[in-house]
């Protein structure tokens, strides 16, 4: 029997066949490739792979300059991923990129913006050009001309140079390379403002102040003559009943801070009566701004002092206070615990006038 030959149309169908499903294997060994190639360990030591992205600069500037370094070998697959996961916008900043990391980590935390963070620390009690040192010694911060000097600074905030003082908050910052100084002073002036705000409002009764900028200079005079934490709410009630009956303050960190440099760690009777605007001692009420950087926790005390009857406070020796109602039990104290020691110590507040 004579066998039958297969058609025109069955060859074309069987050759189509079979490029079609040729196409489909390249296909799927080429998805099968690329996913092994964005999935797999990116040639990162132990330590991680650090590098920056400038501003403004895209994912593919980014890819190239990554390539570059070794660690990018296919940047258009990558790319052509990051569009087909709508991730092609990324943030700028430091990045580390840990060890066993793939591309697609790469470029989720492109788009995440997940940068390195580094901390600073302002201390309560510092000055403000005390921190804005700090600020700038850190080498992640960018220094500015705004933030080169107290006067620059204080203009950069809106604030006069003679009122700068006091309105940074003292706390622990997080900032990102690229940051500077004035960008991360503007966030601690705010943080302050909305501190001593939320103080203000829960405030006490009966306080000499007239106004939150009052309250906050008090609270610097309580972070400076602070101990131990426990005796803000004493030191507070002292300085504010001296105010309600018109006494001096005489606290001797504000007649420091007034002495400027002319201060040289050793504060003798002949400051105490050298007339300054800080000096407590000479002057009445309180001093024209802050001295310092105070806490919340000053705030607080400053408008929520402690009640009782003491007038006279003087400093033990080991961080403490003997807290005296009369002029007379201060005296005492005064012979107790400083005259002994030194003959020229000057306790604050000191007199009863």
């Amino acid at each position: 029997m004579k066998k039958k030959r297969p058609s025109v149309l069955a060859k074309l169908c069987k050759a189509t066949f079979g490029g079609f499903f040729l196409v489909c294997l390249l296909a799927a060994l080429s998805l099968w490739m690329a996913n092994a190639t964005l999935t797999a360990a990116l040639p990162i030591e132990e330590n991680g792979w650090q590098f920056q992205v400038e501003k403004g600069s895209s994912l593919s500037r980014a890819l190239r300059h990554l390539e570059r370094d070794g660690i990018i070998h296919w940047p258009r697959l990558v790319l052509a991923y990051a569009y087909w996961a709508g991730k092609t916008d990324i943030h700028p900043g430091e990045y580390l990129l840990p060890k066993g990391s793939s591309a697609i980590d790469l470029v989720s935390r492109l788009h995440r913006g997940e940068v390195m963070r580094y901390r600073v620390t302002l201390v309560e009690g510092w000055t403000f050009r005390q921190a804005l040192q700090k600020i700038r010694s850190e080498h992640k911060i960018v220094k500015s001309a705004a933030g080169s000097t107290v006067h620059a600074a204080a203009q950069a905030l809106g604030l006069e140079e003679g009122a700068v003082e006091g309105w940074i908050f003292p706390d622990t910052y997080v900032y990102r390379s690229g940051t500077t100084d004035i960008e991360l002073l503007q966030q601690a002036y705010e943080r302050m403002q909305q501190v001593l705000g939320e103080e203000w409002r829960a405030k006490g009764d009966k306080l000499p102040y007239k106004s939150p900028y009052e309250a906050l200079i008090m609270a610097s005079l309580i972070e400076k003559e602070t101990g131990q934490p426990s005796e803000r709410g004493q030191i507070a009630g002292v300085f504010v009943r001296r105010l309600n009956r018109g006494m001096r303050l005489q606290t001797d960190p504000a007649v420091i801070y007034g002495l400027g440099e002319g201060y040289n760690g050793n504060l003798t009777r002949a400051h105490l009566r050298q007339p300054t605007p800080y000096n407590t001692y000479v002057i009445h009420g309180l001093p024209p701004t802050p001295i310092a950087l105070p806490g919340r926790a000053a705030i607080r005390a400053a408008l929520n002092p402690k009640p009782g009857k003491s007038l006279y406070f003087v400093g033990k020796g080991d961080g403490s206070h003997h807290f005296s109602a009369t002029l007379t039990e201060h005296n005492r104290a005064v012979r107790e615990y400083q005259l002994k020691r030194r003959a020229d110590y000057r306790s604050s507040p000191a007199e009863g006038n």
